[in-house]
């Protein structure tokens, strides 16, 4: 220890001496502007506004870990280590710092804090993460420059950032950078310029996959100007407007395209798989799981599929009512999820304090009331009596096998994936709780998960409610779980790559050039379309 004391003294006196052209003001600077986080979220405000769906997850990524980093800095490592800072003496006083720092020097802060934020971002995207490390090194250096750490401090605080952003993917697993490229390909119709596709838009939804600047129907019409658009607005009907695009698209023997966010998609899919016809995602929410699962994480690469024609086939997952086991119900068709148990309460209880608090806010609120108030549910699985806090069942396998899943490297693997919270044991939510955050929760014994092809429930008149792809639905005696493989077919590119949005730029300009610019909309009142032009 003492050797490794007087080479960081050593260090220092270099740095401390140093003379840099032109860099005593800017690293003063930039080493003030990254106090309590500040240039880190505004770094993560411009990636949210000014990127796609890959930049908002890196900046919420980077300001996770960032969390992390900072609490433990902060409450933990600096309290036990108490080292002193150094001695300004060797220090240029143009480059002290107007306020000196009073906490101990022992590990870097600053530098914990950017090595977390880098590394959370490059965990989602490398390009991204490369714009961003110059920055965080310059502020890591800067610490020393200006006289305030040992270079130790600095190397340590890194350490404990790049470990904080690494612990994030044991609850939240980066998304690949493209959905598995082995998929069943489907036959789906060549639409050149759109020409046969309707395209339901729902204005309501966040416009975060494509440019910020266009509205989301003029995207559409950008992309593809032979199309037809059935827009939703804040005050229209929504299931009578999907219902025209629907309509409109049968009759044309065409295929039915939607733009929104993941309740508008699976609405839109589950129409599309009834009425046979080729669905094309153009991402348009905040999250955009279907879309991205599918793999199409940019409208542009929609666009250019369906101009080509190429589709894979995607399951479909069902909840159907059995004959005998309660009153007479339809079949619930589902594309990513469904729930009994803690979920179902979860999302009527958000929905309920949504208006007054916010989406997330809410969300956190309803997460603790729920686990402070709820009751197991008591159902059969196949047969077998259960007591269970939550029943969860995935439209395809999710990854990662914990209990948070994020993704589904496939959607047609026929298989259901099945994760239940039993509710027999004793503290089984907290004990849940403790398993997910210290990433055990594979070994937890009130947690099970397995991949089915059906399962069946009985005994759900105690259950009341269950959800599906965020819906609430009423529950019925008994429901059979059971898949319907490549129900779905689903526009997504047979190649992948930068080239596929250039080539559909390319397209739109030429098309634009062509028909005046402007795409088609089907009138106010659901008659045959007319062109814009």
């Amino acid at each position: 220890m003492r050797i490794l004391g007087e080479l960081d003294q050593r260090l220092f006196t270099r740095v401390a001496t140093a003379r840099v052209p032109g860099a005593d003001p800017a690293l003063t600077r930039l080493s003030r502007g990254a106090d309590h986080g500040r240039l880190w979220l505004g770094t993560a405000a411009a990636l949210a506004a000014l990127g796609g769906h890959r930049a908002r997850r890196a900046a919420l990524r980077g300001i996770g870990s960032l969390a992390i980093a900072s609490l433990t800095v902060n409450t933990v490592v600096k309290w036990s280590a108490r080292r002193p800072r150094p001695l300004l003496d060797l220090v240029p006083s143009v480059r002290h710092l107007t306020r000196q720092p009073r906490s101990t020097s022992f590990p870097s802060g600053h530098s914990a804090s950017a090595a977390a934020f880098v590394t959370g971002v490059a965990l989602e995207s490398t390009r991204y993460g490369a714009v961003v490390a110059p920055v965080a090194a310059a502020v890591a250096f800067s610490r020393v420059y200006v006289g305030v750490h040992y270079p130790g401090d600095v190397l340590a605080g890194a350490a404990i950032g790049v470990g904080a952003a690494v612990l994030t993917c044991r609850w939240w697993p980066p998304r690949p950078a493209s959905a598995e490229p082995e998929r069943r390909p489907a036959e789906a119709p060549a639409l050149p310029d759109g020409d046969g596709l309707v395209v339901f838009v729902n204005a309501r939804a966040g416009s975060g996959a494509g440019p910020a600047a266009l509205p989301p129907a003029v995207l559409i019409e950008e992309l593809l100007p032979r199309a037809e658009i059935v827009e939703c607005g804040p005050d229209d009907d929504f299931a009578a407007l999907l219902d025209r695009a629907v309509r409109r698209a049968v009759e044309r023997g065409g295929a039915l395209g939607v733009y929104g966010g993941d309740g508008t998609v699976n609405s839109a899919a589950r129409e599309a798989a009834r009425n046979g016809l080729p669905l094309a995602v153009f991402p348009g929410g905040t999250l955009n799981h279907f879309a991205l699962d599918v793999g199409v994480p940019h409208p542009e690469d929609t666009a250019s599929a369906v101009v080509r024609g190429d589709a894979v086939s995607v399951d479909v997952a069902v909840a159907a009512p059995v004959a005998g086991r309660g009153p007479d119900a339809e079949p619930v068709e589902f594309l990513n999820t469904f729930s009994i148990g803690l979920y179902p309460d979860l999302v009527r209880l958000r929905e309920r304090l949504e208006r007054r608090w916010g989406k997330w806010p809410a969300a956190g609120l309803a997460l603790v009331r729920v686990l402070r108030d709820a009751t197991p549910v008591e159902l059969s699985l196949n047969g077998r009596s259960r007591r269970l806090w939550l029943l969860f069942a995935g439209n395809c396998r999710y990854a990662p096998d914990g209990f948070a899943p994020a993704f589904r490297p496939r959607l047609d693997d026929g298989l259901l994936d099945l994760r239940v919270i039993d509710g027999d044991h004793r503290l089984a939510r907290t004990r849940v709780v403790v398993s997910a955050l210290a990433g055990a929760l594979g070994r937890s014994r009130v947690y099970r998960a397995e991949r089915v092809s059906w399962v069946q429930l009985d005994g759900l008149e105690g259950a009341d409610t269950f959800a599906y792809d965020g819906e609430i639905h009423p529950a019925t005696g008994a429901l059979r779980l059971e898949k319907r493989p490549g129900k779905l077919v689903v526009y997504r590119p047979a190649v992948r790559g930068d080239e596929i949005a250039q080539q559909a730029r390319l397209a739109a300009a030429a098309a634009r050039h062509h028909n005046g610019g402007r795409g088609r909309r089907l009138p106010a009142d659901g008659g045959p379309s007319a062109s814009a032009d």
